[in-house]
């Protein structure tokens, strides 16, 4: 698999990661700043939380780590998390958005 397929897998299995308060997946919330994927298939994820004291943000985290460690061929995993620049509504996926009323 090539460093932008596996890429596309692990925003894939991202999606499968809810914020179980609000119950969206955290690409849909806008939670995913970036993901790298570097030679030797190693992932990289910059995200953040809703709020610096989200209390399910150490379970969401290894949610996401444990997910992304499943897809084959991956190397290690780092989950980075940032609160720069802070999360705001306006991150979520337009359509949600729209839907939500927001």
């Amino acid at each position: 698999m090539g460093r932008e397929e596996l890429r596309t897998a692990v925003l894939n299995k991202l999606k499968e990661v809810i914020d179980w308060e609000i119950g969206l997946d955290v690409v849909t919330l806008g939670l995913v700043y970036d993901i790298q994927v570097d030679e030797q298939n190693n992932v990289k994820v910059l995200m953040t939380m809703t709020t610096p004291m989200c209390p399910l943000a150490g379970g969401i985290m290894g949610d996401a780590e444990m997910k992304i460690r499943s897809i084959e061929g991956v190397g290690n995993v780092e989950i980075e998390l940032t609160f720069d620049p802070p999360w705001t509504p306006d991150r979520i996926d337009p359509v949600v958005r729209k839907q939500l009323g927001i």
